[in-house]
């Protein structure tokens, strides 16, 4: 009989082994009744969310950076049709043409390369990732802060926390607790492609940082009145730190600002 596989500290590797977990996390990635034509599962490991992902999914590319790993996971998914097995780095890979998902337990030390591949593919309908919960949290606003990339990226996709999976759902147990992240691309963006310039701009601008002050750093480009009328139509207080502010509120504020 073959010894089981250790993880690899060095590629961050926390098998999840409750299966509870993985189902809920399959569940979002795939719901019930809804089809997915193409998923891309980051980092398949030892195959079981692959498992339960892949009877909901017309076609699964499970890619696996650790080769000691793919034998075995081509062997069990040999005979279901449906899944291609693919020894190679997730983040090399080309994005699809074609409208797909994104679904794993995300190597907590690769995260955030992982999250901007997703926002960058222009095909990508939405992605469900097991990351570090302090990520998830200060991603989604779970914090009552937001983060640049957050506002940056909202117009176009919207963050959301759906679900904490405790630390010892996993082995090795890491240090921490996992969040699950679900970054979905909106069907109507909330902003003309041609308003996205001025829209990352101004974000740029708002976290640049005089001392925190939002109300500062804009006025650095706009005039004080106007960034006051801004502020009114946001219902923000002049004080407010640039953390504090949602994303709905700078989108009052660009209504205001924009040229």
């Amino acid at each position: 009989m073959a010894r089981p596989t250790r993880a690899s500290r060095a590629l961050s590797q926390n098998f999840l082994t409750d299966r509870t977990a993985a189902a809920r996390l399959a569940r979002l990635a795939a719901p019930p009744g809804v089809p997915v034509p193409l998923l891309l599962e980051v980092g398949a490991g030892k195959g079981a969310l692959t498992d339960l992902l892949a009877p909901r999914c017309g076609r699964l590319l499970a890619y696996e950076i650790d080769p000691r790993l793919v034998p075995a996971l081509r062997a069990r998914f040999s005979r279901t049709g449906q899944v291609r097995v693919l020894g190679q780095d997730f983040l090399a890979a080309r994005p699809p043409r074609i409208p797909f998902s994104v679904a794993g337990n995300v190597p907590f030390s690769r995260t955030a390369d992982i999250v901007d591949w997703c926002l960058r593919a222009p095909a990508l309908t939405d992605a469900t990732l097991l990351t570090q919960l302090e990520y998830a949290r200060k991603r989604t606003g779970d914090y009552g802060t937001w983060t640049r990339l957050t506002v940056l990226t909202w117009p176009r996709h919207e963050w959301r926390l759906a679900g904490r999976v405790a630390r010892h759902s996993f082995r090795p147990v890491p240090r921490v607790d996992a969040g699950i992240v679900r970054i979905e691309r909106r069907a109507s963006p909330l902003l003309e492609p041609g308003a996205l310039p001025g829209w990352w701009d101004m974000v740029e601008l708002g976290f640049s940082g005089v001392g925190g002050s939002l109300h500062a750093s804009l006025r650095r480009a706009h005039r004080g009145r106007r960034v006051d009328a801004a502020f009114r139509a946001a219902r923000l207080g002049r004080g407010v730190l640039v953390g504090q502010v949602p994303p709905g509120a700078w989108l009052r504020l660009h209504e205001v600002l924009a040229p």
